[in-house]
């Protein structure tokens, strides 16, 4: 099979397009005959080696993916093969086949296609997590989104408005504002010019907003950190801005305000049942049409270093596949 590769870390054109021996389910797994996989931003990281968990070289990068059960393991009982489903395998989604444990595979629902599948685990489960458990939004706070054109952002826009909150979306320019408002945000804050803050204050009378969604961190987390309300939780999503912040405790004492750790993965672990309850609840709300990941840009598996780029260059908006096969 045809497998994206990372030999040695760097930027995407340092990956390579090989052909590979087809992996063969393991105990509790299955194979997948890959349709599409989504790039997220961990990925870019990976493989430049920046990531918390770089796996040893050489490895396929993707962490979610759609397609169909071509074979199942010993021990798997609730998937068979022929099913189209959605996985999250961690690793190896950049690839024609991949094998994915049972637990991280779910049957694609008849309204969904393989593109939208490989784009809905990670970013909803993501920011419903933080948003439900996390964050305790309630319905008349204020919802502040940073990078809300961006994946985990147009997931926290989608579901902050299910949730009945007044949603400012905050993005680094015009196009991922539109973006942001066709999700159905109430105010959009443009932060390009470095005054978050001061337009955050000015749309909420000076207290500040509730929760804050901070996938960006850098010198927007210190910000956020002034234009947060009395009893608000700032959620620690991501850096994609590159810079780890640190918060001044003073801030938080003088605002009785929380920074608040978002670790999907470890939530993954540690609540299973609370996590499966999130990811159902996440399907009924796209069979209703309430949601929908906005796949924007797709590229064939080929052109893998192109659809990183995207990434890189900031240019992200909603979710951005490859398609290993169309139809």
């Amino acid at each position: 099979m045809l497998a994206v590769r990372c030999h040695s870390h760097g930027p995407p054109e340092n990956l390579s397009l090989d052909e590979v021996e087809t992996p063969t389910p393991g105990q509790n797994e299955a194979l997948i005959e890959i349709h599409a996989a989504s790039l997220n931003f961990p990925d870019g990281l990976q493989i430049r080696g920046k990531y918390q968990f770089q796996p040893d070289m050489p490895f396929i990068p993707g962490s979610e993916a759609a397609g169909i059960v071509r074979a199942t393991g010993p021990g798997v009982e609730d998937i068979k093969e022929g099913d189209r489903v959605m996985a999250a395998p961690g690793l190896g989604a950049f690839a024609e086949l991949v094998t994915a444990p049972a637990a991280s595979i779910r049957r694609i629902p008849d309204n969904m296609d393989f593109p939208t599948a490989a784009a809905f685990p990670m970013v909803y489960t993501t920011s419903y997590y933080a948003l439900k458990q996390r964050g305790q939004l309630r319905a008349g706070e204020t919802l502040l989104v940073l990078g809300a054109g961006g994946g985990v952002g147009m997931a926290a826009v989608e579901l902050g408005k299910i949730m009945g909150a007044r949603v400012i979306a905050a993005a680094g320019s015009a196009e991922k504002l539109a973006f942001a408002k066709k999700l159905g945000a109430d105010e959009l804050v443009d932060y390009s010019d470095g005054e978050l803050k001061e337009k955050v204050k000015e749309l909420t009378g000076g207290a500040g907003a509730d929760v804050i969604y901070d996938p960006v961190g850098g010198d927007l987390f210190d910000q956020c950190c002034r234009c947060i309300n009395w009893n608000g939780r700032l959620l620690v999503i991501g850096f994609t801005s590159g810079r780890i912040p640190a918060c001044k405790a003073n801030l938080a004492l003088l605002k009785g305000s929380s920074m608040v750790g978002v670790f999907l993965g470890r939530f993954r672990r540690q609540e299973p049942a609370a996590y499966e309850r999130n990811f159902r609840e996440l399907l009924e709300l796209y069979q209703a049409e309430k949601i929908k990941p906005l796949v924007t840009r797709t590229f064939p598996l080929k052109e893998y270093a192109a659809a990183f780029n995207v990434f890189t260059e900031r240019r992200a908006l909603g979710k951005i596949v490859l398609e290993m096969k169309t139809g």
